[in-house]
């Protein structure tokens, strides 16, 4: 929860301006929020301001605009260096938090006009590190929809089972599966609607095996009276009869995944995600661009990840050559 008080009002003013004219979800508010609250408190240490230790006691509720003003893009290049060598941050992270801040000072500049140079106009965004996804192999994610489908001890088997089908076969994001409301299935077109980051709302055609998991879950085990009233719509519910928090699907993932005797330090919530848009690209001949459009991903160089190979697919490719046995 993001306490205003604690923030300038240039920044609220910006993170207003972020939730009603670029349209924003909650989670990209706290993010922003996060992201220039933590250059603040950089800057605050840089220009010599604190005399705090701690870097998360720094306050940045006083920096006055005249400070912004003085801020140079060397400034943005030292905050960016401190995450990579002091916190040691992905380059993923710094990359976010370089967007961030360029948004924060085209808004400064260009909309409320509080400072008259921009310093974030010609700053680059730091180059992510290409890494192939983790992803369950096509028996692995067999058999951990087998041990959840055999829970006799797990009174919430056939809620779990419906949350890790979805997840293997649809590739949804955490948050997107948590806010499913009962009226964005259309059972008899076998489709859902979910909203995706930015808002931004998309289709996902259900399967069979995901339409009986719903409908298993639905009928015998989603609890039917004594619901929280502002959850009556959320389709998964937590033993308190409140829409599932992000938190426990991610207990019931890991749970899972070491019931299947798979390695919870390897896989994860996310990686299911990864799971199913690399089995839907290997065995289902899906194209890049309807694979793009499933996920949800605005760039399709982020659902290029998915296209990797194995390396026997490799070695395949080499041996079928038609030269190979000259």
């Amino acid at each position: 929860m993001i306490d205003r008080n604690d923030n300038p009002d240039y920044l609220n003013s910006f993170l207003d301006y972020s939730i009603t004219i670029l349209n924003k979800s909650p989670n990209s508010i706290k993010e922003y929020n996060y992201d220039i609250a933590m250059f603040l408190k950089f800057i605050k240490l840089r220009f010599n301001l604190t005399d705090e230790k701690d870097f998360s006691m720094i306050t940045i509720s006083d920096i006055p605009i005249s400070v912004i003003k003085k801020i140079k893009l060397e400034d943005i290049h030292a905050f960016l260096s401190y995450l990579a060598t002091t916190l040691k941050s992905k380059s993923a992270t710094r990359a976010r938090k370089a967007s961030t801040i360029r948004i924060f000072f085209k808004y400064l500049s260009q909309k409320e006009k509080l400072i008259e140079n921009n310093p974030a106009q010609n700053l680059e965004t730091p180059k992510k590190d290409k890494r192939m996804p983790k992803y369950l192999s096509l028996d692995e994610s067999k058999k951990l929809l087998e041990v959840t489908s055999n829970e006799e001890d797990n009174r919430n088997s056939i809620r779990d089972y419906a949350i890790i089908t979805i997840f293997l076969n649809c590739g949804i994001r955490l948050s997107e599966l948590v806010n499913i409301n009962l009226k964005d299935i259309t059972f008899s077109e076998c489709k859902l609607n979910v909203i995706g980051k930015g808002n931004k709302e998309r289709t996902i055609y259900l399967n069979k095996a995901c339409m009986n998991a719903i409908q298993d879950y639905i009928q015998n085990a989603r609890p039917k009276e004594g619901i929280q009233y502002n959850s009556k719509d959320a389709l998964f519910l937590s033993e308190r009869r409140e829409r599932i928090s992000n938190r426990t699907v991610q207990y019931v993932v890991k749970k899972e995944l070491q019931k299947a005797g798979l390695d919870t330090k390897k896989y994860s919530v996310h990686k299911l995600r990864h799971t199913a848009a690399t089995l839907m690209y290997q065995y289902g001949n899906i194209d890049i661009r309807a694979l793009q459009e499933l996920l949800g991903h605005e760039s399709i160089s982020t659902t290029e990840i998915y296209t990797h190979v194995e390396n026997h697919q490799v070695r395949n490719a080499v041996e079928s050559n038609p030269l190979a046995n000259i």
